[in-house]
């Protein structure tokens, strides 16, 4: 009976397989018979598997920018034997299973069938025609969120019997602030000291939520320009909101954000190529679901 190999062999195989993976999805490794000399563009043959002169020419390059003195035959020598060995891990691993069994193997197997489909899209250029109309349609997508100016007047919380008096205290601020007394004398007679004070300035909802905590935040964006908020209980202490200005979502022209609006088009053009092959490999294929699971 054959060994079997040891967990640190498979890792190793896992690597190699990984790697002889990607390059057969970009067309880099190629079958050819065992037998005779070598064809016009390669430099091995490993158990019919064509090594290409072009792959180790490439790696020849590399090796080059890292030596000043230049390449020795020695370097050359070793650069083949590391694609040799490449091929030889690669089929190993495909002898046992790795494609089908090991995780990281598929899914690096993925990303390289994936990265190949959409390779043409990610330097896509479009006509500025294409890229408007694009923008146009897909405005509400780059806009920025508004931003609110919001004050409010913080209590502590307290524990056990206290919190009745702190939550009436905190009742007592909204009336008196609802009644038409003024920020400064409601804070001043009732609320307490901020950890973090809140600015009086114009904030996005994502800046906003790191003074006054996801559940002040969902109350806050919920009143009108003006409005005084009954108390919010979150985990922080009670806080009695009135938002000052609101300042509506804007979208930024298209020569502001060109950048991140071709980068948009690309990926999603990218999406669209990799369901279309998705649709197609479905087509072709012979797949039988599970009744339950339909």
């Amino acid at each position: 009976m054959q060994p079997q190999p040891s967990r640190r062999a498979l890792a190793v195989l896992a690597v190699g397989a990984a790697a002889g993976i990607v390059l057969a999805a970009s067309g880099l490794v190629a079958v050819r018979p065992n037998a005779g000399s070598l064809p016009r563009g390669a430099a091995a043959r490993v158990n019919g598997e064509l090594v290409r002169s072009e792959d180790y020419e490439r790696l020849l390059v590399g090796v080059a920018e890292d030596r000043r003195a230049g390449i020795a035959a020695e370097d050359r020598r070793h650069v083949l034997d590391r694609l040799i060995d490449e091929e030889l891990l690669v089929q190993r691993g495909l002898e046992l299973g790795l494609v089908r069994r090991d995780r990281k193997v598929r899914a690096d197997l993925t990303a390289a069938v994936i990265s190949s489909i959409v390779a043409d899209t990610e330097d896509l250029q479009p006509t500025t025609t294409q890229l408007q109309a694009f923008y146009d349609e897909n405005h509400a997508f780059f806009a920025r969120p508004g931003r609110l100016r919001v004050r409010q007047v913080f209590i502590h919380p307290a524990d056990g019997a206290e919190d009745a008096v702190t939550r009436e205290r905190a009742a007592q601020a909204s009336r008196r602030w609802r009644a038409g007394e003024t920020f400064a004398a409601v804070r001043a007679a009732l609320g307490d000291p901020e950890i973090s004070p809140l600015p009086d300035a114009p904030l996005p909802a994502e800046k906003l939520i790191d003074y006054l905590g996801p559940t002040a935040l969902k109350a806050a964006l919920g009143l009108a320009p003006g409005e005084v908020s009954e108390p919010v209980r979150s985990g922080m202490g009670y806080h009695i909101l009135q938002v000052v200005e609101r300042q509506p979502d804007l979208t930024p022209p298209l020569a502001e954000i060109e950048a991140q609006v071709l980068a948009e088009y690309r990926r999603r053009e990218g999406d669209r190529a990799l369901r279309a092959y998705l649709d197609d490999l479905r087509a072709h294929a012979n797949v039988v679901v599970d009744p339950r699971l339909q």
